[in-house]
């Protein structure tokens, strides 16, 4: 047997029950995709993206990575968001977080994971620019979930400071960004600091996160 044939079976299944509820689904589905949500969430598969906000297929488009991050150098990101921005042109970015999330507390820790470590060294910064607060909290559960919080501000921050964004924002397209954080103990969504959709707002969240980090 096929080691993955209870996947394919699944598959089957679902499409049948989808065709047999709504006949014109995948055809409808096949024509063009125009979600209005761009998620850059966490690779963990315990959120995905489409079943927690209750959204269909071809409503959200979706770029996953460890620890949810936004990098000035990732192409595979930021290509994401380009298309999503100019040629899909969704109106609104979620950065999506979880609390809980293995990079974040790997981060937290210091640990080595091997070659991921490069990658979350992005996240070491972030903990390290916002020490004091978190020493502040002597509980390590309450301190990781703090820097889940804090580290899906600052990459929505980085998503703002993008000139996708920025050259969006510059010919008046309609585009918010938004930073979320799921908790996987209540299936609930939380969010971080209400949404950013112009770079005045976005001045402001910068100030809001330098003061987190003195």
């Amino acid at each position: 047997m096929h080691p993955l044939q209870k996947l394919l079976d699944n598959n089957k299944t679902w499409a049948d029950k989808v065709k047999k509820e709504n006949p014109s689904f995948f055809s409808h589905l096949a024509q063009q995709q125009s979600p209005k949500f761009l998620w850059i969430g966490c690779s963990d598969s315990r959120v995905p993206a489409n079943q927690i906000t209750g959204l269909e297929p071809g409503q959200v488009f979706v770029h996953r990575n460890v620890a949810n991050l936004v990098v000035k150098n990732d192409l595979n990101c930021l290509s994401v968001m380009q298309y999503a921005v100019d040629v899909l042109k969704v109106e609104h970015i979620i950065v999506c977080g979880h609390y809980g999330c293995g990079g974040v507390l790997a981060a937290l820790r210091h640990e080595s994971l091997g070659l991921i470590d490069g990658w979350l060294k992005h996240l070491g910064d972030i903990r390290d620019n916002h020490e004091k607060s978190l020493a502040a909290i002597s509980n390590e559960a309450l301190k990781h979930d703090r820097l889940c919080e804090i580290n899906v501000i600052e990459q929505a921050l980085n998503v703002c400071k993008t000139d996708i964004v920025q050259n969006a924002w510059a010919r008046g397209q309609t585009l918010s960004v938004h930073g979320w954080v799921y908790r996987l103990t209540d299936g609930l969504l939380h969010d971080m600091k209400g949404y950013t959709s112009s770079t005045a707002e976005m001045c402001k969240l910068e100030e809001s996160v330098k003061k987190m980090r003195v």
